[in-house]
């Protein structure tokens, strides 16, 4: 009897009609043959790897994609829920039949000449039983390789599936790499998701924002969890004793610097677990755990360096696992080395851009595309958690969220209850940057930073969070952070980087009863001295401005949040309009 499995790849087959067909076995040798095919392979008139100096970057390969391919491609990304009120007005809609329609239409003989690669794989530790199982089809020996990095390919997949027809499954074709046939379609109720037109990772890896983050959250909507895109942190104080946290962030808000921060603080250490992806559960002794699904990390690469993220520079140049691919960073020709800005203060004098091209130091160009990426696994993390592959997870104390706001937001509060929290988290706003709209400064509502992820209405997920702390004895603290506060002279008022320790220090410190706070309209505030500013040269009157409450903006602020609110109608649950009301009313409105 033919399995689910096989008979998803027998269809996939009869429809894509391949040339050849390549089942993945997640072994070493499989890694050294791969890369090598990918190194005598070309796509669009690209070779695919390129292999790059063992010496500086061990393992290493680079990869230069199509100028039109270089992001996630929001607008054409849709969610195919039986109504559009499912989906909500945080997502872009297609009913479902006339999505699937669409797409067999384009991936109809996509595959005639390739190979077609597939990939059975395990998003968490095989071991956990929160882990899930997931099958890939796949043209491209790229995202083939990718996937090895990003997540656990091979035969434990497949005996996991077995004969069981409950496993997500993912369509990819990079067709003709034209933005006018580049969509990614995703299916909650089957599974789901086809993605043509692109070999961009976020278009293409379906194990990570399409499955873990879109078709993650619904699946826990159903299943009683959550999918977020949040890091997990084990900090070691000097007594030893580990605390995790969960921490959300916006883009450009140092949410992977701060996965693997080096402290400040003498004594403390910081144990990555995962920089992007958290499945959050409830244990059987009422305790929040959490899961990275992940095995790698797949990161913006500009702003990565020595001074900015030293461990992640060494796990970029450590040589345990590979490949390591690079993608739309520049190349240093005079020794074959990737570059990007931030990587290095002296810009190279013979570089190539991403685009191919020599490089002109006297443009204004970047020579490294803003979004280009590494791709390099885990367990070359110098940091990584002995608990990371723990099946049941890591008790999570504290989930830390933020944005970038150069005023109105304080440096860092708490929450006084989980309802509040919820409420802190659903209104995060963060400011645009240039690199990501062309407008700077314009304030973005990016709840639990979920707002481009999340696979169902919003004002639904938002009662699944108030849901889920009634499920947990002992609800972790939340707090809400804001590294990027200014000064009337533009100038940031936190040095942020390895001195945000301070920060999560007095998180420790309320997690375990040993600091006060003062009471405000917004929430709980660090206590005067309560924040260890040993070693640091910053004045009393900054602090006080870091830990302000300004009425009149936080009145305008207000005026936003309704606006937001309003989106979602009668889908906003009372208890967060309650939270609304009851903040208005402190700030006298």
């Amino acid at each position: 009897m033919i399995t689910p499995m096989e008979l998803f790849i027998k269809k996939m087959q009869d429809l894509l009609q391949p040339g050849k067909v390549y089942r993945m076995d997640g072994s070493q040798e499989e890694a050294e043959r791969l890369t090598n095919l990918a190194q005598e392979s070309e796509v669009d008139g690209r070779i695919v790897l390129k292999k790059l100096n063992a010496q500086e970057y061990p393992n290493s390969y680079y990869h230069r994609s199509n100028p039109n391919d270089v992001a996630r491609t929001e607008h054409l990304t849709f969610v195919c829920t039986p109504t559009k009120e499912q989906a909500g007005p945080n997502n872009n809609w297609l009913e479902p039949g006339a999505a699937k329609e669409k797409m067999m239409r384009l991936l109809k003989d996509a595959m005639k000449g390739r190979t077609m690669y597939v990939i059975p794989f395990v998003m968490g530790t095989p071991q956990s039983r929160y882990a899930k199982n997931c099958v890939q089809v796949t043209d491209s020996v790229y995202v083939a390789l990718s996937m090895r990095v990003m997540s656990r390919v091979g035969k434990q997949a497949v005996e996991r599936i077995g004969n069981s027809s409950d496993f997500f499954r993912g369509v990819h074709s990079i067709g003709d790499v034209n933005p006018d046939r580049r969509f990614i379609m995703h299916f909650p109720q089957e599974n789901l998701v086809m993605s043509f037109g692109s070999g961009y990772g976020g278009n293409a890896l379906l194990g990570k924002k399409c499955y873990s983050l879109r078709i993650g959250s619904y699946l826990g909507y159903q299943e009683g969890w959550l999918a977020e895109h949040m890091i997990i942190i084990g900090v070691q104080a000097p007594d030893g004793k580990v605390t995790y946290f969960l921490g959300a962030f916006p883009s450009a808000c140092g949410k992977t610097n701060l996965a693997l921060l080096e402290p400040v603080l003498k004594g403390y250490k910081v144990w990555t677990m995962g920089d992007d992806i958290a499945w959050v559960n409830v244990g059987e002794d009422g305790q929040l755990y959490a899961i990275n699904p992940e095995a790698g990390f797949f990161g913006v690469a500009p702003g990565t360096g020595a001074n900015t993220n030293p461990v992640m520079m060494k796990t970029l140049k450590n040589d345990k696992f590979f490949p390591t691919l690079f993608t739309n960073t520049a190349v240093d020709n005079s020794n074959n080395t990737p570059w990007w800005e931030g990587v290095s203060k002296e810009v190279p004098s013979d570089l190539t851009d991403w685009q191919g091209q020599k490089y002109d130091k006297n443009s204004s160009k970047p020579a490294a595309h803003p979004n280009s990426r590494f791709t390099v696994s885990i367990y070359n993390c110098p940091t990584l958690s002995s608990e990371y592959d723990n099946p049941r997870g890591v008790p999570i104390s504290g989930i830390i969220f933020g944005g970038r706001r150069r005023s109105t937001i304080p440096l860092v509060y708490e929450a006084k209850n989980w309802n509040a929290g919820v409420f802190t988290a659903s209104i995060i706003g963060s400011e645009t940057t240039a690199a990501s709209t062309g407008q700077v400064g314009a304030v973005r509502r990016d709840p639990m930073a979920m707002l481009p992820f999340c696979g169902y209405n919003m004002g639904d997920y938002f009662r699944h969070w108030l849901d889920m702390g009634k499920k947990v004895k002992n609800p972790p603290k939340i707090f809400m952070v804001n590294w990027f506060r200014k000064d009337e002279d533009g100038k940031f008022m936190w040095p942020g980087f390895r001195d945000n320790s301070r920060i999560i220090k007095w998180m420790i410190d309320r997690v375990e009863g040993k600091a006060g706070v003062v009471e405000s309209e917004i929430g709980l505030f660090p206590e005067d001295n309560a924040i260890d500013l040993n070693g640091l040269d910053i004045k009393k009157e900054t602090m006080a401005k870091l830990l302000r409450v300004d009425k009149e903006d936080w009145k305008k602020e207000i005026v936003m949040i309704e606006e937001f609110y309003a989106k979602f109608g009668d889908k906003i649950p009372k208890e967060l309009n309650n939270c609304l009301a009851e903040l208005k009313n402190k700030l006298g409105m």
